[in-house]
């Protein structure tokens, strides 16, 4: 969440940078969370005064009934009492600012970087690399749709059969090519020096709160309703909530992770052609990379896990393009994104398979999250996260892409992960 002393301080760039966000009463909204900190303060400093002045009478009873002074003593009490009973008062008004406050707080987003492009939708987004040929496997290629069909490695109707649309069951060489493929970003990702967690996939309500999941304004989360518990949407809620509420010494830094898990997603909402198949789904498995870093280091850090993702398609062979997300299609925490987008010859169009984002001290502010420098100050720190790699989509492009009259054959680095290199 945003930081108070800081939307105080830069009043005028925290007002801009929602507004290029599409919020339109930004000034308005920024007044009302200073007016409730200033009345959150003001209450605290009451409440202490009160507090401090109770201490003194308290004290001073004693040294009355010692002195003999009982009539003295009866009045100071009185006064000892009323003043609690204000102090009861100011304590509840004091909780109910700050809950106001703090709901204020989680329902305003974070601010994006000046870097990211100003717009309100995808078409807004600003491209910056895409690869200068497209595969052209001409009009009979097939959408994975009819491939898993074809060479039955996904069956979507058991899914439904099971629990339900958007829960497919992988079979045979499909089961093992979720396998090989996750092997393969987790092995990846230990190379590139990320320690391997492997982290609950229900959260409480506190996790959801700290990385901003929650208040789920767009109800795509699954809430287990005889609980405060949630199906994960993603590992980035678990891997982040490993630090809530740590004080980290900055020799630590940076914690970098790597989780495979599988993601559970409502997608309220979606509908038509552009969600088929593998396209969106309410399960799915992904692997995910977060650092928690060093402000200062925070940016060179988002270049390096960009690199990362774009390091694993070119692994795997597969035409991508990189966006810079545009003010309006960053996600609600992200302070700057960065998404990945792979070309699927079969349906010809692109497919997202990863975002990369830094949230700078947005998750940091809400988590209590916070480092240690050599004067023994204390700091927020900055959480990055990325998709490497979302595998649906990965597995949609792969089957696609490599569609040949007789089979399908897959990237050559995936063989030493499955045990064959086609799929026929």
């Amino acid at each position: 969440m945003l930081l108070v002393s800081e939307v105080v301080e830069h009043k005028d760039r925290f007002v801009a940078g929602l507004v290029k966000r599409g919020i339109d009463n930004a000034a308005e909204l920024l007044d009302n969370i200073i007016a409730l900190d200033d009345k959150r303060k003001s209450t605290q400093a009451q409440l202490d005064e009160l507090l401090s002045e109770s201490n003194k009478l308290s004290k001073s009873i004693g040294m009355l009934m010692k002195d003999g002074k009982k009539e003295e003593a009866e009045a100071v009490k009185q006064k000892t009492a009323d003043i609690k009973a204000q102090s009861k008062d100011l304590t509840q008004q004091l909780e109910d600012t700050k809950n106001e406050l703090l709901n204020e707080l989680y329902q305003t987003p974070n601010i994006p970087n000046p870097d990211v492009p100003a717009g309100k939708t995808e078409d807004d987004n600003e491209e910056i690399f895409c690869v200068k040929t497209l595969p052209d496997l001409g009009e009979d290629a097939k959408p994975h749709w009819d491939l898993i069909k074809e060479y039955d490695i996904i069956d979507f109707d058991l899914g439904i059969k099971i629990t339900g649309a958007g829960f497919p069951v992988y079979k045979g060489k499909g089961a093992r090519l979720q396998r090989a493929l996750v092997n393969f970003f987790l092995d990846e990702a230990e190379k590139a020096g990320y320690q391997e967690i492997q982290p609950p996939v229900v959260v409480n309500e506190a996790s959801g709160l700290g990385t901003g999941q929650l208040p789920d304004k767009e109800g795509q989360m699954y809430h287990l309703s005889d609980t405060d518990m949630y199906l994960i949407p993603t590992a980035e809620v678990p891997l982040t909530n490993l630090y809530r509420d740590v004080i980290l010494d900055e020799k630590e830094l940076p914690i970098k992770n790597v989780g495979f898990t599988p993601c559970f997603r409502k997608e309220a909402g979606s509908w038509g052609a552009h969600v088929r198949g593998l396209n969106r789904l309410h399960q799915f498995d992904k692997v995910e990379i977060v650092q928690i870093e060093h402000p200062d280091k925070s940016f060179d850090t988002l270049d390096q896990m960009v690199k990362h993702v774009e390091g694993l398609l070119k692994k795997l062979d597969l035409p991508y393009r990189i966006l810079k997300l545009c003010a309006g299609d960053l996600g609600f925490t992200s302070s700057i994104t960065y998404d990945f987008e792979v070309y699927s010859a079969g349906q010809k169009r692109w497919l997202e398979v990863s975002s990369v984002s830094n949230f700078k001290n947005y998750q940091a502010n809400r988590l209590k999250l916070r480092y240690k420098d050599a004067d023994n100050k204390k700091h927020l720190l900055h959480t990055l996260n990325g998709s490497a790699l979302a595998l649906p989509r990965i597995m949609a492009a792969i089957l696609e892409n490599g569609q040949k009259a007789n089979g399908i054959e897959l990237p050559a680095v995936l063989k030493n992960y499955t045990g064959f290199d086609r799929i026929d």
